[in-house]
């Protein structure tokens, strides 16, 4: 456990999301991958299997896999909470617009390709803020170097690489981006 807390940085996938928590000074507190779906549910029903079906039956199965989400997104949140207090935070990928309803959603080429990552980001976002914990948006294409300036090094892969080196597998590049986006929103909490 950490006095000082930490913060969360997540990067997500369809149905699974690596958590790295970072101290203030971006020290690791801890890591790991969580499930966001129930096993037999589709992880990506926008895009896959909600495609196949009469609209009003995707709709349906969607409900079921967002409601399987933030049970989830609830159990990985308080998780890291056991291991890891204060959590001071939450580092989320930010989500882009999408249509308002399901239907909508799914009709859209562009929205049903994004969607199923949305709504896995919004039960994270959801399950944070039931702890209290403000969520903080990143950009996925700027956090690396917006890392690199928060720490006041210039190359945040070899900080990185040591790291992984340090702390053996796994340790990819999720690891890196949750990593880097929970050190951008702790470094800002110290200044």
């Amino acid at each position: 456990m950490s006095k000082n807390g930490g913060v969360i940085g997540v990067s997500d996938h369809g149905g699974w999301a690596v958590l790295v928590t970072v101290a203030r000074d971006g020290t690791l507190l801890d890591r790991r991958r969580v499930e966001l779906v129930d096993e037999g549910l589709p992880a990506l029903p926008h895009h896959h299997e909600g495609q196949l079906l009469p609209v009003d039956e995707a709709v349906a199965l969607v409900e079921r896999v967002r409601v399987s989400a933030e049970r989830h997104a609830a159990l990985a949140m308080n998780g890291v909470a056991m291991a890891v207090r204060p959590i001071l935070g939450v580092a989320l990928r930010n989500c882009p617009p999408l249509p308002p309803t399901i239907a909508e959603r799914i009709k859209d080429y562009r929205a049903r390709n994004v969607a199923d990552w949305v709504m896995y980001r919004k039960a994270l976002a959801a399950a944070a803020a039931a702890c209290g914990w403000p969520v903080h948006w990143y950009d996925a294409k700027s956090v690396l170097g917006a890392a690199s300036h928060a720490l006041r090094i210039e190359n945040f892969e070899a900080r990185f690489l040591h790291l992984r080196s340090a702390v053996g597998p796994p340790w990819n590049k999720d690891h890196k981006l949750a990593m880097a986006a929970a050190i951008v929103v702790a470094k800002a909490l110290v200044e």
